[in-house]
This record gives structure tokens, sequence and C-alpha cells, in this order.
């Protein structure tokens, strides 16, 4: 075997469709186009989602709900986290930069603390915002909530 001897798979080559080359060769006349309407001519393009005048998808489906531009979204941190965060790190301060350099929260996230889990250890906590149960939780175990 070499090079010389290489060719595609049986059927997978084929010649291009000659359009518009007279009569004889099949595809004279209007070109495999059709006869007259806007696909017929030259320069037509169809429309994005154009689907041949049946009612486009995009405006077939419903639109529904609405999003609320002044909403604020918090990253959720519950208290069981917090418990090992502070078991790994060693110290009783926890604010949104160790929650951050330990990938808890991204760069940009409101932080609140949600009350699932224990806390153990008197805690620090410096957050964006906390739940009820979690402050009360906190403060039982000795520990203090700072809302930033």
């Amino acid at each position: 075997m070499d090079l010389s001897s290489l060719k595609p798979a049986t059927g997978s080559v084929r010649n291009n469709k000659r359009v518009g080359r007279g009569t004889g060769s099949g595809r004279g006349g209007t070109s495999t186009r059709g006869h007259k309407g806007a696909q017929s001519r030259s320069g037509y393009s169809r429309k994005r989602g154009f689907e041949g005048g049946q009612m486009p998808l995009q405006r077939r489906v419903p639109k529904f709900g609405f999003t609320n531009m002044n909403r604020v979204e918090y990253k959720a941190i519950n208290l069981d986290a917090i418990q090992e965060l502070v078991e790994k790190v060693g110290s009783n301060v926890v604010d949104v930069e160790t929650l951050r350099t330990n990938g808890l929260a991204g760069k940009n996230d409101l932080i609140k603390i949600l009350n699932r889990g224990e806390v153990s250890s008197a805690v620090e906590v410096h957050a964006h915002g906390f739940s009820k149960s979690a402050v009360e939780a906190i403060e039982k175990a000795g520990g203090k909530a700072v809302k930033l």
C-alpha cells in the first residue's frame, strides 16, 4: 500500500449538481427552482425562523413570567459549612473574604447565612444577610452575627 493507491470510500464523493446547462442535463429551464415565486428569483433570502408561512415556533410558544430588575440575589451559605470552615481554618472569625478564599462564594456574591446544621463553637460571622434562626443559633453557641 502506498499514497498513490489511496482513494475515498465508495459513495462518499459525488459530482456537483450543474444547474442551468440545457434541457438535456435534466436541470435546465427553471434550474430546479420551480415556477415563479420569490424562491425562484435571484437575490431571494429567507428570513431567519421562516417556516413557509406556518406560524413560526417563536410566535407559537407563549410568553410568561417576568424578571424583576431590582431583585437582589444572595449566595446562601449554611451553618454546617461555616462550622467546617472554622475547623479547617482554625479562626473564630468568618468574614466575606474568608468565604471567598475558601471557594464558598464568588468575587461579587452577596452572602446570606442560613440555619442548616449547627455551630458548636463561638464564631463571629460577617455577612450581608442572616436568617433569624441562623442569628439565634450563632448567638446560642456564644458567637456573634455581624451584618455588613
